[in-house]
């Protein structure tokens, strides 16, 4: 059984920072340090989306990540429901051999779900970009 089953089902919240809810960048934030030794920083005010769009945006922790064409993973997901980039969640290699990963993420309707990417459409979903940890800027 993957680590990430015992996640599957936990609410999401407003003021979720863990370990029985989340919002989708505290949500993250846990992934990518628990299991990925990555510590993020924290994103203020995550409920006003205008800022959020623009914390993803500017903040200077984007210097550490690239985009890639393709998951792999532990990678941060880019996803939008609407016109801006405002939702976030980790791409996890269920079954690299297949190639069936899926994305790993907090939802306000759903809590934490993961998804393949064809159940992220149908869910009204898009993934804006795939991000890598590359380590520190320069």
């Amino acid at each position: 059984m993957h680590w990430a089953s015992q996640l599957i089902g936990l609410p999401w919240s407003a003021q979720g920072e863990g370990p029985d809810s989340y919002h989708c960048w505290a949500f993250v934030r846990h992934i990518q340090a628990e299991h990925f030794g990555r510590p993020l920083p924290e994103i203020p005010n995550p409920q006003d989306i205008l800022s959020l769009a623009r914390a993803f945006r500017d903040h200077p922790e984007r210097r550490r990540w690239d985009l890639v064409g393709e998951a792999a993973d532990g990678d941060c997901v880019l996803l939008r429901q609407a016109r801006y980039p405002v939702h976030i969640g980790v791409w996890l290699d269920v079954d690299a051999n297949g190639g069936r990963g899926g994305v790993l993420h907090c939802s306000r309707d759903s809590g934490v779900v993961f998804q393949r990417p064809d159940a992220l459409v149908l869910n009204g979903w898009k993934i804006e970009g795939f991000y890598r940890f590359k380590g520190d800027a320069e």
